[in-house]
């Protein structure tokens, strides 16, 4: 699941070397639906998602991995959609393709013939829409994921609105990870949240620009030990409604 915003084009990348049988999914037409009101990475349609997973190979009653190049950010949004529709067995290779580079795992160029058996049932992980998402970041916490700099509102290269939901707090995925891109450990990660206001029995979501670095805080969220639910629509739908609030600072 190799893939940039602007670039490098993943799947160019997988042609010239991946993980030995793996296959290529595309984020932005795999992994989400058209843009339009509902963001940039919309939810996909379930029976596009079976469809397109079928095509990867993906088996109900067989564990999937996924990777991408090194940080998981990408990876990530596969991990919650196979999980939200229902696959029981999902992992996330940590560290990703340089990880298994650096254990000095081999790498392949041919692009594998399968077919898998793989059943959508979506709803096995909490969900929230942008009604939602105002109702935790009142009542409980919502993180942003985004950059420190775009959740304050003073800088937003991709869309057309800067600033934040009102009431979320700024909890950058990239924190998440080691330099290496290897997740920290679950002690650092617990007092990470817990800085942004994370304990038990509180309710979280997550979100960022187009629900992918936000389905990495929900990642980071299990390895600490939370369930939270992910806005997959985040900043870019939230702002498509010009009655909805913005906050900035």
């Amino acid at each position: 699941m190799r893939w940039a915003l602007g670039g490098p084009p993943g799947r160019e990348e997988y042609l010239r070397g991946h993980i030995p049988g793996a296959v290529y999914v595309h984020l932005d037409s795999e992994l989400a639906a058209t843009p339009g009101q509902g963001g940039r990475h919309p939810m996909p349609d379930a029976a596009a998602f079976e469809a397109d997973m079928r095509a990867a190979g993906v088996r109900n009653g067989r564990p999937v991995v996924v990777y991408d190049a090194r940080s998981s950010m990408a990876a990530a949004r596969g991990w919650w959609l196979l999980r939200y529709f229902g696959h029981p067995d999902v992992r996330v290779l940590d560290g990703g393709l340089a990880a298994w580079v650096a254990a000095d795992g081999p790498l392949d160029t041919s692009v594998p013939s399968v077919l898998g058996d793989f059943v959508a049932r979506p709803g096995a992980m909490p969900l929230l829409d942008a009604a939602g998402a105002a109702r935790v970041a009142e009542r409980g916490v919502l993180l942003d994921a985004r950059a420190p700099e775009r959740y304050r509102g003073e800088l937003e290269p991709i869309d057309p609105v800067a600033g934040h939901i009102p009431g979320a707090v700024n909890c950058p995925a990239s924190e998440n990870v080691e330099e290496s891109g290897r997740f920290r450990d679950g002690a650092s990660l617990r007092g990470l949240f817990a800085a942004a206001g994370v304990r038990e029995g509180v309710e979280l979501g997550a979100y960022c620009g187009s629900g992918v670095t936000a389905a990495h805080e929900v990642l980071a969220l299990e390895l600490a030990g939370y369930r939270a639910a992910l806005y997959v629509g985040s900043w870019s739908e939230w702002i498509m409604d010009p009655r909805r609030a913005v906050a900035t600072g």
